[in-house]
């Protein structure tokens, strides 16, 4: 009896034991773990960030559920309810805007160029402009017609009660007053795996919201990675704060990672830190998504035995 006892814990121990494969691959998030300790510990300033494997589901957290501004990021759900209600029949993406003077605000670089009551838009065209150049007359116009506390229900839907959207752009007014768009950025990274996952959009509607936040952009996360490479991301920045967020879509590996700084000394040592990040990460995912279950990397060029 006492010899059956201890086989079964023997299985029990062995069945316990992550194979050599997770072992090896966990020394790499380790690592990485490591070097964006480094990155942040020499940062003057206050960074959070959750980085998530969508092949294994696994994640690294750092300061992941304080709250942090998010700047233009917050742009992201403001897209997201777009492509919900055009999925819902509330609207079409090809519905007609003119461009009016009374939406015009500051850092609209397209729209404050365009004729207002004679130029038309459609609302693609506003979020086209809204993902790859911020345009935040674009984005106005766009909360306008999904509804600030539509894209807050639909936030709460999906369980990302911590993620507000609390005034439009450039509302100096509303946050002095503490209306500030704030996220956390568990939360930030979740959004983005929610709708890779299809939990908001059909199959079609979620390729092509990727596809509209893919747009070619200038940001801190896209800045050291391989041209080419699919990026979905959106960035924002304030006085002492930047943010990038995104999913990558790596061939046999993609992955979330949403970085947020704030109480920054010099909001250009928040961009680079992110862009740090966002290299140490990719290094990782990409040896990973080439090796075999032993770590050995095959590239189409490599003919070392």
């Amino acid at each position: 009896m006492r010899s059956i006892l201890c086989l079964v814990l023997l299985c029990c121990a062995v069945w316990a034991q992550p194979p050599a494969t997770a072992a090896k691959q966990q020394v790499l998030w380790q690592k990485l773990e490591s070097s964006i300790g480094a990155i942040d510990q020499n940062l003057d300033g206050v960074l959070g960030l959750v980085v998530t494997d969508l092949t294994t589901n696994q994640t690294y957290a750092r300061h992941a559920d304080d709250l942090f501004p998010t700047a233009s990021s917050i742009k992201i759900a403001v897209l997201a309810e777009l492509y919900h209600q055009a999925q819902s029949g509330k609207l079409k993406l090809t519905d007609l805007y003119t461009v009016q003077t009374a939406d015009l605000v500051p850092d609209s670089d397209i729209m404050n160029g365009l004729t207002p009551g004679v130029t038309q838009l459609t609302l693609r065209d506003l979020a086209t402009m809204m993902v790859a150049v911020s345009d935040n007359a674009a984005t106005n116009v766009l909360i306008d017609r999904v509804g600030m506390d539509n894209v807050n229900a639909t936030l709460d839907s999906l369980g990302l009660t911590h993620t507000r959207l609390r005034r439009k752009m450039m509302d100096l007014k509303a946050a002095s007053e503490g209306r500030e768009n704030v996220a956390t950025p568990r939360e930030m990274a979740a959004l983005l795996t929610l709708l890779y996952r299809g939990k908001l959009l059909n199959p079609a509607m979620t390729d092509d919201f990727f596809k509209m936040l893919s747009t070619n952009k200038s940001s801190p996360l896209r800045r050291d990675l391989p041209e080419g490479l699919k990026i979905a991301d959106k960035h924002g920045e304030l006085e002492g704060v930047r943010n990038d967020s995104g999913l990558v879509f790596l061939e046999n590996r993609p992955y979330v990672i949403s970085v947020m700084t704030t109480y920054l000394r010099h909001e250009r040592d928040g961009e680079e830190a992110i862009t740090k990040i966002s290299l140490e990460t990719y290094r990782m995912f990409d040896r990973l998504a080439r090796a075999s279950e032993y770590g050995r990397v095959i590239s189409p060029a490599n003919t070392t035995k």
